[in-house]
Parts: structure tokens; sequence; C-alpha cells
């Protein structure tokens, strides 16, 4: 919805104005940016760094020792026990 100049209220969304929307866009709105195309790229991100990311781990890249987050020993029997005792 849109009116000229005079109108009192003018219906804009911001899918509009960014150009986030594909095909049809509303003859009041103009288009100040392509984010369509920016969200295209950025699904081809995604996919590229799962992408990579399956593929570390399959090969055994990821996780490395950096990544790893140890337990003492103690603790971890203490929670073993816990959970063996809620039986």
């Amino acid at each position: 919805m849109g009116a000229g100049t005079g109108c009192d209220a003018q219906y804009l969304f911001a899918e509009d104005v960014l150009g986030a929307n594909r095909g049809h866009c509303p003859r009041h709105a103009k288009t100040y940016r392509n984010f369509a195309a920016e969200y295209d790229r950025l699904q081809q991100e995604r996919i590229a760094a799962f992408s990579e990311f399956a593929f570390d781990v399959r090969s055994g890249a990821y996780p490395e020792k950096g990544h790893l987050v140890g337990i003492e020993e103690k603790e971890l029997g203490a929670f073993l026990s816990e959970l063996e005792g809620g039986r």
C-alpha cells in the first residue's frame, strides 16, 4: 500500500526497500540495495563452511587437541558415581 507525497500514511517494508524480495516489488517501494544477491552469496558461504567442517571431521583434522575440553579424573569419577546412584 502506498500513496504520493500528500498521503497521511504509507506502508513500506524493509524487504522492499532493501531488495530482499525476488520477483515482484511493489510499485510504491524504491529499492536501495540488492539484499537478495547478498543472501545468495551468504548461502554459498554457509554451504562451503559446512562442507569444509564435514571434511575436517571425516579426515580427523577436527577437532584438534586445542579444541578439546578435558575433565580431571576425580571429577569424572564423581560424575559417573552420581549417575550410577541415580538409577
